[in-house]
């Protein structure tokens, strides 16, 4: 039995949970998620607890998706009640991050600034919008109630300059640690 899969979802207050057979609407203060669940997993309201349950479990394949069923649901529920936040940074001299009519635009040392067009779902909060030197860096936040795509918007920009290893310049998440080079070395 999956131990994730077991574990039953509290659901806070101020979440709402609607179930239509396998057709599961969350909402909440941050936002409506909606996911249709897999037909070989159950998934009952009872309580203000979400329990998820397996009812063959000898099947591997049963068994992965008790526990990403789970995992699904409990995101949408924090997503739904708290949100999810992925902090930003941008490291280069004369690097910049701006927002401009629903996209996110880039000046990350290209002949040409990058813009993105953001999610309906994903909120961008800029609060340093330009880097000074190589030590202080632009700063911004992607938040939203969606998880998947709060992630994959972030990676997309994370992707237009990643970071890179002898001066460290690019984008990254503000917990990621760059393993840094030493340049090559005069020979004596």
């Amino acid at each position: 039995m999956s131990r994730i899969g077991k574990k039953p979802i509290a659901v806070p207050g101020g979440v709402k949970v609607e179930q239509k057979g396998r057709h599961f609407k969350i909402s909440g203060p941050k936002g409506t998620l909606e996911l249709d669940t897999h037909p070989e997993i159950e998934v009952n309201v009872e309580d203000n607890k979400i329990i998820v349950s397996n009812p063959d479990q000898e099947d591997r394949r049963k068994k992965a998706l008790h526990g990403t069923v789970r995992a699904l649901l409990n995101n949408m529920v924090i997503g739904a009640s708290k949100g999810f936040s992925k902090p930003m940074q941008i490291f280069g001299t004369g690097y910049n991050v701006k927002e401009q009519g629903g996209k996110l635009v880039l000046n990350v040392g290209y002949c040409h600034p990058v813009e993105l067009k953001v999610p309906k779902s994903v909120n961008v909060e800029i609060k340093t919008p330009a880097t000074r030197g190589n030590d202080v860096p632009a700063l911004f936040t992607l938040s939203g109630p969606n998880k998947q795509e709060l992630g994959q918007f972030a990676a997309e920009v994370r992707k237009v300059r990643p970071p890179e290893p002898y001066q460290g310049k690019g984008i990254r998440y503000t917990d990621e640690h760059v393993i840094r080079k030493v340049g090559k070395a005069l020979g004596a």
